[in-house]
């Protein structure tokens, strides 16, 4: 294997464990499995990783496009053309008359920035624009080639077909080995923080570890990711839209995906509780400014442009192998979730009622401490 480098995480641990802290230059690794012991976080899906969920197995790792992603894409370019054309002409005109300037002055000053902001933000929202569409392109493309990891909860194992071959891998659940890198930078704007989610085990045959890792806006979100596909292998629960749909803007008849029926949904929700005093008057308009910026139900349109252009390409085959092996199964041939599990589940949960203002990696240490002492 080739050494990663100076700042890059370690290899997975050979013998990881829920609670282990592994430090490296620029962060640490903390490992939340294996023996996956609940979180008592909520089980989100915030990164939009989960693809297709059924009764006996979730896809992990090629989920489908969100709103959210082309409202980036669409409307984050124009939202900075409008500021760089007109909102800093206007702010620097302001600035003038507090600094003593006439008000003709100001405004002309103003005025005259104009065509200079005009050209300014046209060039650097069309290349914003350039590149989020590359990169939405390129994530296209996956779909065609890569094979999600599946999860099988009836069967409690986990499929991996590595990138670049075609024979699936079967890893116990219980030994798969989940984790959250927090690592730190220094840029030239300040210390910056990125985290990761990961996934991944070491196949003794092959003498090769095998990692799947996303990154995810923050340490509590990154839980949340993991926390739920524990909580599906768990039967705590059960659909796409409990893990993907806290915000409930999918309604009964709806698709199971985002689109313009999530704008309308949202638009009503936001209207419900501005009539129920929930949220105060400003609530609406900041709501609507938000959805003028990134250009109103253009980014759902693009989402379901996205979906159907998934759904009509060819997608990565499916091993006949992993199709077998994702059979339902009787419910009397379920696997069973082991003692240990079971034990130090309960013991975890148990602590984080008596303290829940210790942290989660504590609690985690403590129930490995105390099975080690059952042995």
């Amino acid at each position: 294997m080739a050494k990663p480098p100076l700042n890059a995480p370690p290899p997975i641990s050979r013998e990881p464990y829920a609670g282990m802290i592994e430090n490296f230059p620029s962060g640490q690794v903390i490992y939340l499995a294996p023996v996956p012991l609940p979180t008592d976080m909520p089980a989100q899906d915030y990164g939009n990783a989960v693809g297709e969920v059924s009764d006996a197995h979730m896809d992990f790792g090629l989920g489908l496009p969100t709103t959210f992603s082309w409202q980036l894409i669409v409307g984050g370019p124009f939202s900075c053309f409008v500021m760089v054309a007109f909102l800093a002409p206007m702010i620097f005109g302001l600035m003038g008359l507090f600094l003593g300037e006439n008000l003709k002055s100001s405004v002309d000053f103003a005025l005259g920035m104009i065509p200079s902001g005009l050209q300014i933000g046209a060039w650097g929202g069309g290349l914003a624009l350039a590149l989020g569409i590359i990169i939405s392109l390129n994530h296209l493309a996956k779909y065609e080639t890569l094979v999600p990891t599946r999860f099988n909860r009836q069967r409690r194992e986990v499929c991996f077909v590595p990138a670049g071959q075609t024979e699936p891998i079967f890893v116990p659940w219980e030994s798969l080995s989940a984790w959250v890198v927090q690592a730190r930078g220094v840029t030239q704007y300040g210390l910056n923080i990125q985290y990761a989610m990961g996934l991944g085990f070491y196949h003794p045959p092959h003498d090769q570890q095998y990692t799947l890792e996303f990154h995810c806006a923050g340490f509590e979100l990154a839980i949340c990711n993991w926390e739920a596909i524990r909580a599906y292998m768990e039967y705590e629960v059960h659909t796409l839209k409990e893990i993907q749909d806290p915000l409930d803007l999918q309604g009964p008849d709806d698709p199971p995906h985002e689109g313009l029926h999530t704008f309308y949904n949202a638009r009503e929700r936001m209207r419900r509780r501005r009539k129920a005093g929930e949220v105060g008057w400003s609530y609406p308009f900041w709501w609507y400014l938000y959805h003028v910026m990134t250009l109103w139900t253009l980014p759902n349109h693009l989402t379901e442009w996205e979906i159907r252009r998934i759904k009509s390409m060819g997608r990565a085959a499916v091993p006949e192998a992993i199709q077998a092996w994702s059979a339902p199964l009787l419910e009397a041939e379920w696997a069973k979730p082991s003692e240990k599990l079971q034990r130090m589940s309960k013991m975890v949960m148990n602590l984080r009622q008596q303290e829940p203002q210790v942290s989660l990696i504590q609690h985690f240490v403590e129930v490995q401490i105390a099975e080690a002492k059952l042995k």
